[in-house]
Parts: C-alpha cells; structure tokens; sequence
C-alpha cells in the first residue's frame, strides 16, 4: 500500500520489497557520504558501509521496511523490526552485542512485554534531507510497533542522527565505539524511547 505524505513536495512512502534491495543499497551509501561527512571521517563512512550501514533484507521480508519514492527514485528510507539485531546490513557478520560467535542470535524475535522494538536503518538523500521524510517514516515505525504491544523503541544513532532523533523524544545514552577495521573505530550513540500509551 501506498501512502502519500505530502503532493506539495512529492514523494510517497510505501513498504520495500526485495526488488529494491539494490537502489537502496545505493541511497545508503549516497545518504552517508553527503550526510555523515561532518561528523565522521571518509575511512569511517566508507568502512561502515561494508556493514555497519546496509541493506538489511531481513527487514524487507519481514515488512517493517519502508522506502519514500520521488518520481520512480528512492529518497529515503528506514523501518523497525521486532527482532534482536539493532543495527547493520546483510554483510555484518556479529549479532548487536558484537559477538562474532553469536551466530543467528540477531534473528530472534524480541517479546513486547520486556523488550524494546529496534528502530532501524534511516537514510535520506541529501537533496531530500529536512523536508519531513525521515520523520514520517518513523512516526509509521512507531505506530506499527505500538500496534504490536511495543512499550518502547530503541536505535543506535549515528552523530549526523542525533539531532533528529533527540527532537522527537528518543534519549541517548553512552557513546560506544564499534569497530570496523584494524585500529578504526567509528562513534555511535545507542537511544531509547517510550511509547505513549
């Protein structure tokens, strides 16, 4: 189903399928390199997308992915899942603990009553940023996870999102350092949010 935002600006929000994985993949990297480059350096932005940022198809096949489409072209995109994993693509090899042995731990379905629904892989093309999409994206993420008896949503921020995560209610916490490469780490800000009931 397709659902208008807003026909003043043009662009509409609807559920991924798989057939997008690959134009999503490209807005992602689009998304980092124009937006993160303030916050964070070139090696880290080109690091993170072997699988800290990436298409996560799990999230597709499960249906909590949402893309916003302008003229046939995908300007932004994000969803939630009510599984463990909290953040990375397809190619990230550890579960959200960063446990490389922790195998298909990141799979599991989380239990509404004591965990917190993940909110998941947000990106905007820069000449879309600012203009609404990103937060009617997640107001559509929460809403189906209070659907779901979610009490509370949790995130790992990058710096360029804490901003926009911060004005819509959502508290950070601890930096943590995840680890990319061999002496290369990049800075994320783990967030949470309770639902209004």
């Amino acid at each position: 189903m397709i659902a208008r935002t807003d026909s003043k600006i043009g662009y509409e929000i609807r559920k991924a399928n798989l057939t997008d994985a690959p134009a999503i993949e490209e807005l992602i990297k689009i998304s980092a390199r124009g937006l993160s480059a303030e916050d964070y350096a070139s090696e880290q932005i080109e690091e993170a997308l072997k699988g800290a940022f990436g298409v996560d198809t799990a999230l597709i096949r499960d249906g909590t992915y949402f893309v916003a489409e302008a003229d046939e072209t995908l300007v932004g995109c994000g969803g939630w899942s009510y599984r463990k994993k909290l953040f990375g693509g397809d190619s990230r090899p550890s579960d959200s603990s960063g446990d490389p042995g922790a195998g298909d731990s990141d799979a599991l379905e989380l239990d509404p009553r004591k965990d917190s629904a993940k909110i998941r892989a947000f990106f905007v093309h820069p000449l879309w940023a600012r203009k609404g999409i990103a937060r009617a994206i997640l107001a559509r993420c929460e809403a189906e996870a209070r659907a779901k008896g979610f009490k509370s949503l949790e995130l790992m921020a990058t710096l360029p999102g804490i901003r926009f995560y911060s004005a819509l209610g959502y508290e950070g916490s601890e930096p943590t350092n995840y680890p990319l490469a061999p002496d290369l780490t990049i800075k994320f800000i783990p967030m949470r949010k309770t639902l209004k009931s």
